[in-house]
């Protein structure tokens, strides 16, 4: 499993993003919720998604890059760690620095 993205610029050095967890069919059946830790500058920067139809999908926004870190729980009890650098572009093409 991976962890994917998304991001739209807003204007103003601000982007709205998502993230959320990509792998199998079984792989994501066998998945109870995903912990998402955002960065400590976030409001609750740590969220819970159970939302297997959205592939665990969070949606939020923000101004710089960071890496995204998620805890994947899985129903029969184990755990896997997953991280992911946020991108996020302007219009461009180029790349917003941290």
């Amino acid at each position: 499993m991976v962890i994917r993205q998304s991001e739209t610029y807003k204007g103003g050095d601000w982007w709205e993003w998502s993230v959320w967890v990509d792998g199998t069919e079984d792989e994501l059946d066998g998945v109870a919720r995903v912990e998402w830790r955002l960065h400590p500058t976030f409001p609750n920067p740590v969220r819970i998604v159970e939302d297997r139809a959205s592939m665990f999908r969070l949606d939020t926004a923000g101004w710089g890059t960071f890496v995204v870190h998620a805890v994947v729980y899985k129903k029969e009890g184990s755990s896997a760690r997953l991280r992911h650098v946020l991108e996020l572009h302007y219009p461009d093409g180029t790349l917003t620095q941290a």
